[in-house]
């Protein structure tokens, strides 16, 4: 017989498992739909895997993006208190089915970036995956952690979803070197998949 009960196909994918944020929850791989552990670990554009699985356009909903000081040192970004980034909230959601598949934060330090992807970052529904893809920018991302949360503090397009449970992972993308994005996804999860014992 294999043992497969301690398999896990992604315990070398994580760089920092460890500074899972305090109010999110391990996860357990077993407990999710293969639709739910490939968003975890696809490392390519994730409008583009949702679409391939759904067979519908994603849109890509801007909520909101400001330019701010960092107010502390961000081990992540490499990136000390005071440096320029750019903080940006988007939704990715079904055009046809209005389904939020997912609501992503992310802090970008501007002076890392060329002129031309600062550029798509400004058109309204620009997706990050889309404006790096579509430019050719040579990147690479690194996962830093995942974990289950409760949603909460979300923009106001997303009021109807405090107190949801969501899948979450945040990741960096990596330019020349230097990390240029730090990227929080969260996936709501339909129902609860939280298993009745381990």
């Amino acid at each position: 017989m294999h043992e497969t009960n301690n398999f896990d196909p992604m315990n070398d994918l994580l760089r920092a498992q460890f500074a899972l944020p305090a109010d999110l929850r391990e996860l357990n791989l077993r407990t999710l739909t293969p639709f739910q552990r490939a968003l975890l670990v696809t490392d390519g554009t994730v409008t583009k895997f949702i679409e391939a699985y759904t067979m519908e356009q994603i849109e890509i909903v801007r909520l909101g993006q400001e330019i701010r000081p960092l107010t502390v040192d961000n081990e992540w970004l490499e990136a000390e208190k005071g440096s320029t980034v750019l903080m940006r909230q988007v939704l990715l959601r079904g055009k046809w089915s209005y389904t939020c598949y997912a609501y992503a934060p992310s802090l970008i330090v501007l002076d890392r970036l060329p002129q031309f992807i600062r550029d798509g970052l400004e058109l309204d529904g620009g997706g990050i995956g889309r404006i790096l893809y579509g430019n050719r920018w040579e990147t690479h991302r690194e996962l830093l952690w995942w974990g289950k949360e409760i949603l909460k503090n979300v923009p106001d397009a997303l009021n109807g979803m405090t107190g949801v449970e969501a899948l979450s992972r945040t990741y960096r993308i990596i330019a020349g070197g230097k990390p240029i994005m730090l990227i929080n996804e969260k996936f709501p999860v339909p129902g609860d998949t939280t298993p009745a014992h381990h």
